[in-house]
């Protein structure tokens, strides 16, 4: 399947982060916001094969928002409000999955599968 996916883990309680509010943009234009399911995920791709082009994309994830939401008391502003992933697509008919990975202190990502 070719396309766009990601997923929040909220690693701070060992769980999805469900209701994370993310941008995906290109160019500074935003293609797709959405809130995270109760799987960290959504139901279908960020973009589809025949939308994904290549080229430089950015996900945004608001991750000081969700952490206040589930009640944390973190300083304004957070040391991370706003994660973003710059990364390419080199192969507009490859699939590509980037999970983040994140707490309110520390995020990872990769490219999966």
């Amino acid at each position: 399947m070719s396309g766009l996916t990601t997923h929040v883990l909220d690693t701070a309680h060992g769980k999805p982060a469900a209701g994370m509010a993310l941008r995906l943009m290109r160019d500074g234009v935003v293609l797709f916001g959405a809130k995270t399911n109760a799987d960290g995920r959504f139901e279908s791709p960020l973009l589809t094969g025949e939308a994904l082009e290549a080229g430089a994309y950015r996900l945004e994830f608001d991750v000081g928002h969700y952490f206040r939401g589930l009640g944390l008391n973190l300083p304004e502003p957070g040391f991370l409000e706003t994660v973003a992933v710059e990364f390419g697509v080199a192969d507009a008919g490859g699939h590509y999955h980037v999970p983040l990975l994140v707490s309110p202190f520390g995020y990872s990502t990769y490219r999966g599968s």
